[in-house]
């Protein structure tokens, strides 16, 4: 804390053990118990901080919660999202974008704001959605609410293990084309499979292994639509119909 107020953020994550680990030093893997001491260290650092500064400082990854089991911090608890490119707060965000577009969904009763609405009440769609176990269960949770609310769509979302770099490695960004190959060959995929952004190379369709998404599309037999980060392209792209703004 000496540096502030002219250091603004510090963000705390888990390392990432990957299985290629062959001569490193040994290291292990945090606990449940271990990341729920972490979680209240930080937030006791916070409230010291905040008090002096009115800023919470110093924020945990959200790799933490994912182990520790515990809901993601609130929007007001990230001072705007200054560490979000090293993966702090993008759980929260995603949250929060998702659930402010679907209540213009419930506020204009579902069908209202979509192109063509009539028509999609005869029809069913069914797509699916990869990401890896870090976003799975809020991934999971937001199409499961976008299905509720409209007739005849699926949305089935599956959780990649990440076979290439290692089970420890719980990140979307790090999964490879392989590795979505393999798990998803025998799945139910439906109109189009949906992936993160940040799944392949900025400005390419390429993923780490360097294979190609038109390679995927090809094994899987089914177009690969990439969704950007943020809550409304993710439910614009589940119903596969543009939301007004």
């Amino acid at each position: 804390t000496q540096y502030l107020p002219l250091l603004r953020s510090v963000s705390v994550v888990p390392v990432g053990l990957s299985k290629y680990r062959d001569g490193l030093y040994p290291l292990e893997p945090f606990t449940k118990e271990e990341a729920k001491e972490v979680i209240r260290t930080i937030e006791k650092w916070q409230k010291k901080v905040y008090a002096e500064y009115g800023i919470h400082f110093i924020h945990a990854g959200d790799e933490w919660y994912l182990l520790a089991e515990e809901p993601v911090p609130e929007e007001e608890c990230y001072d705007g999202y200054l560490q979000l490119e090293n993966g702090v707060g993008m759980i929260r965000l995603l949250l929060n974008e998702a659930k402010e577009t679907m209540e213009e969904l419930y506020k204009h009763k579902f069908l209202t704001t979509l192109k063509c609405h009539h028509d999609w009440k005869k029809k069913t769609r069914t797509v699916s959605l990869a990401t890896g176990k870090l976003a799975y269960p809020y991934i999971r949770q937001i199409a499961k609410e976008v299905e509720a609310c409209m007739p005849g769509l699926t949305a089935n979302v599956y959780e990649i293990r990440n076979d290439f770099f290692g089970e420890r490695i719980t990140v979307s960004g790090l999964i490879t084309g392989i590795d979505l190959m393999n798990q998803l060959k025998d799945k139910e995929l439906g109109e189009a499979l949906l992936i993160p952004e940040n799944m392949v190379r900025v400005e390419e369709n390429v993923f780490l292994d360097d294979v190609t998404v038109s390679e995927v599309e090809k094994t899987l037999q089914v177009p690969v639509d990439i969704v950007k980060s943020s809550g409304r392209d993710l439910i614009n792209q589940i119903l596969g119909r543009k939301i007004h703004e």
